[in-house]
């Protein structure tokens, strides 16, 4: 608390605290927030239990645009940045959703999670390819491997107003995304606009994943596990799933990054790989258990 309050910068304790403890924290809870805030919109307004920033290529698309600039950007400021990777999210969900509807029952959850799955892999191994060709490779594992002990606290600032934006069309849509998720006929016949509720949706989702990305690099499954648990403890009602999986989300990512600490200690362990070992099973789960459902 001294070194928040009573802040004092020849102590090397209150150093270590402000530059690199503290935004790591702040870093960890803004990212789960804003993955499961995103998650469970995606959820609701596909009525897709696979549905996730990571599955979905949203992700993946945003790494992708980011190592795009920095090879032909090379110079691009932070909040260039973030915007390249709101974009790079744009198009990664662009891509799965187009291809999804081109195909007969693409978009169904398993399908769509497939395709999803594919495209998130081809636009990683371009990135990674180009990465190589243009010798940028370290400078781009970043954005891939997602550690948090580097996040700068210039880009926090910065991607705070950004993540601000997104929760609040969120929340401004929670209740027709409720019953947007009881299926499009219900929403229709209840006098809902539901192009106008997934417009919105869509680009809070841009909004969430693209800051996320920007702000850590890619953190895989937090945006398909969070919401299951919200809606479990919850219920069905996204006035409340929101907010709670948002709280629920940063804490499940900062436990990660505590955990990261010890699995390979002294060394640190990406904390993707965390999430991943987490979320792999979780996702085998809901396709054993769900698959024939096509809803969420």
């Amino acid at each position: 608390w001294n070194a928040l309050f009573h802040f004092d910068s020849s102590d090397v304790n209150h150093n270590i605290i402000i530059t690199s403890r503290l935004p790591r924290v702040v870093a960890a809870l803004l990212v789960g927030a804003f993955l499961a805030i995103s998650g469970a919109l995606m959820q609701g307004m596909t009525r897709n239990y696979l549905a996730s920033p990571s599955i979905m290529g949203v992700t993946d698309g945003a790494a992708f645009v980011i190592t795009l600039c920095m090879i032909f950007l090379p110079g691009m400021s932070s909040i260039g940045m973030v915007l390249c990777s709101m974009i790079g999210s744009a198009l990664g969900a662009g891509i799965v959703f187009g291809f999804g509807s081109l195909l007969q029952n693409g978009l169904s959850p398993v399908r769509l999670a497939i395709i999803g799955t594919v495209i998130g892999t081809f636009l990683s191994s371009v990135s990674a390819a180009m990465a190589s060709y243009f010798q940028i490779s370290q400078n781009v594992s970043f954005w891939f491997n997602a550690k948090l002990d580097q996040v700068d606290p210039n880009i926090i600032k910065i991607t705070i107003p950004f993540g601000i934006i997104g929760i609040i069309l969120a929340l401004l849509i929670s209740k027709s995304i409720t019953i947007l998720s009881l299926g499009e006929e219900v929403s229709i016949n209840l006098g809902q606009r539901t192009k106008l509720v997934k417009a919105m949706a869509i680009l809070s989702v841009i909004f969430l994943t693209g800051t996320a990305v920007a702000l850590v690099g890619k953190v895989g499954f937090v945006g398909l596990i969070i919401p299951h648990i919200t809606r479990f403890i919850i219920g069905v009602d996204y006035k409340w799933i929101l907010p709670c999986a948002a709280v629920i989300g940063g804490v499940f990512l900062a436990l990660c990054d505590v955990l990261s600490r010890f699995v390979n200690y002294p060394f640190e362990t990406p904390i993707g790989v965390v999430t991943s070992l987490i979320g792999i099973p979780f996702f085998l789960y809901l396709i054993r258990t769900r698959g024939g459902e096509r809803h969420a």
